[in-house]
């Protein structure tokens, strides 16, 4: 297939002067020493040998799969779809996760900087809108090396950088003008529930802080003529059965903390995986009253960029019960 990357844009990373793209990489190798690259703050020194005390990544990343994908919010996807890159491993333990075996056992193969770019630069020649790097909070320093490479041979891709929320400000600082398209999860309005049900502690207020820095590096979400995403800021909230998720508190923040235009995917998907059993209150779907209510909350509250799957997704997805 022939190259149908848009000759007018014109990436973050491509913006920087020259040598801060490689230098942005080679600072991000130092961190891997005494690891602070999520916040976790495992402070493991991951050149060694060492994986990351909830990674379980070292110096190469892992990587599951990775391809055009046509799931992704419509921005993103487009008519040829998102260039996704799925990274084994994740520094949350979410219970209910529908991709366990690729977050909790690791499922993948060990990637060369080399091979990451020989991936990215496929991924555009397939014709794909951008490239969405998912899971990627414990590999900033891997994405570096291999985008160095990749821009270096003719990447002129949007970067998406498809985060769970909990992003350390070392490494977004390291990201500040490499990535054009945040798009982090808000998934729960306390830290109580986080804990509960993702084993991190302090999760809302790592993650209202990353948010808040990511929105003042991209701004709100800005699409092109054609309606595909080209920078900004895009959050996924999954909304869970019983108010579990503290969907009021989420979206509170999201109107009063970043902006009443940022772009929502408030997500219905929720099904009872992997350990969800172990918790009852999880074993059950989403009710449409449920999301309805979610979704009235985000209107009441100004907030009107909803992913348009939204509205259909009341009308054909769900049976109240």
């Amino acid at each position: 297939m022939s190259d149908t990357r848009e000759p007018d844009f014109v990436p973050a990373y491509l913006r920087l002067p020259p040598g801060a793209l490689a230098d942005r990489a080679e600072r991000a190798r130092r961190h891997l020493t005494d690891c602070d690259l999520c916040a976790r703050y495992c402070r493991v020194d991951r050149t060694r040998g060492i994986t990351g005390a909830v990674c379980r990544t070292g110096v190469r990343a892992v990587v599951s799969s990775l391809g055009p994908h046509m799931g992704e919010e419509s921005c993103l996807t487009g008519w040829r779809g998102s260039g996704t890159v799925f990274f084994s491993w994740c520094n949350l333990r979410c219970v209910f996760c529908q991709n366990w075996p690729i977050s909790w056992r690791g499922e993948g193969s060990a990637m060369e900087a080399t091979e990451l770019a020989a991936a990215m630069l496929r991924l555009q020649t397939m014709g794909c809108h951008n490239i969405n790097l998912v899971s990627p909070s414990h590999v900033v320093a891997q994405v570096l090396d291999a985008l160095v490479i990749a821009a270096g041979d003719g990447l002129r891709l949007p970067l998406v950088y498809n985060t769970g929320g909990y992003d350390s400000p070392e490494a977004l600082d390291l990201l500040d003008g490499v990535v054009d398209i945040y798009m982090p999860d808000l998934k729960y309005g306390s830290s109580t529930l986080a804990r509960r049900y993702s084993k991190v502690r302090d999760y809302a207020e790592v993650n209202r802080a990353a948010v808040c820095r990511m929105h003042a590096q991209v701004g709100d979400l800005v699409t092109g003529d054609d309606g595909i995403a080209r920078r900004g800021l895009l959050v996924r909230h999954l909304v869970l059965p019983g108010g579990i998720s503290g969907t009021p508190e989420v979206l509170k923040f999201l109107a009063s903390e970043i902006s009443t235009a940022t772009f929502i995917n408030l997500m219905d998907q929720y099904r009872p995986c992997y350990r969800a059993d172990e918790y009852p209150e999880l074993t059950r779907r989403l009710t449409a009253a449920e999301y309805r209510d979610a979704l009235d909350t985000a209107r009441d509250l100004g907030l009107t960029r909803l992913d348009p799957k939204a509205d259909r997704s009341v009308l054909f997805a769900f049976r109240d019960g």
